[in-house]
């Protein structure tokens, strides 16, 4: 299960990090947004809150632990959807986009607002390890999760967003067909390597999008 100390310590702190504050403020993130922009969904369904139990989702929650432990470094899992009536947001499919914007940039910010005292520790040469590795795991996490979430294919944010930078008759096609075989299509990128042992594109994408980014924010 776990082949030393550190890869225990590791494993647990990257599931409470996601568990505990990456999944609950990205999914209150959604639901602020759609607030703000006329939707009251989220907010009478107590979705408006950074309580992690809001956002939690049994099955999904449940499976990023068993996968994180077991899974040999393969992690599969997800928060409660946010529930958001596109119908009520003013704005139309510009509204919808920002509102799936909301969660990966509030990704983002977490790893910005992390990469702060990283910077300090790191530049004072203050013997902090463990104290820079979980803000290191904590800024990897929450890039990550910007970068998958922003993927264009349902049911991730980055669908909206697809949808709403095409001019109205091509994003009703693309609608369709990402409706159709968009989720599969996540799945095949997601678990296919699992089984080929092959390369993963989401690996390559993560190495092409997240190391410079990474590097930007940590000063590396």
């Amino acid at each position: 299960m776990f082949q030393s100390t550190e890869q225990a310590v590791g494993t647990v702190t990257v599931l409470a990090v996601m568990l505990l504050v990456s999944f609950p403020i990205h999914e209150f993130s959604h639901a602020l947004a759609a607030y703000r922009l006329g939707d009251g969904t989220a907010k009478l369904l107590g979705r408006l809150t950074l309580n992690p139990l809001a956002h939690f989702d049994p099955v999904g929650g449940t499976l990023l632990a068993i996968t994180m432990i077991f899974g040999g470094g393969f992690a599969f899992g997800w928060a409660k959807p946010t529930p958001v009536n596109s119908y009520n947001l003013r704005g139309g499919r510009q509204s919808d986009a920002l509102v799936a914007l909301a969660g990966p940039l509030s990704n983002l910010a977490l790893a910005a607002v992390a990469a702060i005292p990283f910077r300090i520790l790191h530049a004072s040469g203050v013997e902090t390890p463990l104290v820079l590795f979980i803000l290191y795991l904590f800024i990897q996490i929450n890039i990550a999760l910007m970068i998958f979430n922003l993927i264009p294919l349902p049911p991730l944010d980055g669908s909206h967003v697809l949808l709403a930078l095409l001019d109205p008759q091509t994003s009703w096609k693309v609608r369709g067909v990402l409706q159709r075989y968009g989720s599969i299509l996540l799945l095949v990128l997601i678990f296919l390597p699992q089984i080929t042992h092959g390369p993963s594109p989401l690996t390559i994408l993560f190495d092409v999008v997240i190391r410079p980014i990474s590097s930007f924010l940590l000063g590396l």
